[in-house]
């Protein structure tokens, strides 16, 4: 389970499918060096996405994969 305490470049790394959801969002974080140190609450509450949502569509497309 994704969860908004988790390092951007972590999810990404483990779960490569949620790429088009951070693209989605325009949370260009991925190609960002702050990703690796970065957490989603953060990077969300940076680009004014709620965290929420965020979470909901990412974990979708985790278990979309699986």
């Amino acid at each position: 389970m994704i969860t908004q305490d988790m390092i951007i470049s972590d999810i990404i790394a483990q779960y490569p499918e949620t790429l088009p959801i951070f693209k989605f969002y325009k949370l260009d974080c991925y190609e960002c060096q702050i990703a690796d140190l970065e957490t989603l609450e953060h990077g969300a509450g940076v680009h004014k996405v709620a965290i929420q949502e965020l979470l909901v569509s990412l974990n979708a497309a985790r278990n979309d994969a699986t």
